[in-house]
């Protein structure tokens, strides 16, 4: 139990830490949020609760796989968030980054990756 505990508060301080960093400096804040650290943090819980290799390196290799389709939601959000305000241009970049995923696993079943 308390290994979960820990593991719960050292992800969350992760996401405060660039929260935090954010309200200081918009590059230096998307710097640290673009790092994979939450990825890097799977991969070390997935180790030390002594997973299989190959576990750990799936994950890593889908985690590849399902960054890239989310990518456009990064540039839909900041163009939409004036006209549209936060939550409906959050609202259309989720919808935005489901139907590019799709699309991507669709795409990618072609050369024999099924992401789904």
């Amino acid at each position: 139990m308390a290994w979960l505990i820990i593991k719960y508060l050292l992800t969350a301080g992760v996401v405060v830490l660039v929260s935090e960093f954010a309200k200081r400096s918009d590059k230096l804040g998307g710097l640290i949020a673009a790092l994979p650290l939450v990825t890097l943090l799977a991969l070390i819980w997935l180790y030390l609760e002594k997973q299989p290799m190959d576990k750990i390196a799936n994950h890593a290799r889908y985690t590849f796989w399902y960054v890239i389709p989310t990518l456009p939601m990064f540039l839909v959000f900041p163009a939409l968030l004036p006209r549209f305000g936060f939550w409906l241009s959050l609202v259309f970049s989720v919808l935005i980054t489901v139907l590019c995923f799709a699309a991507f696993a669709l795409v990618l079943r072609r050369f024999d990756i099924h992401l789904l």
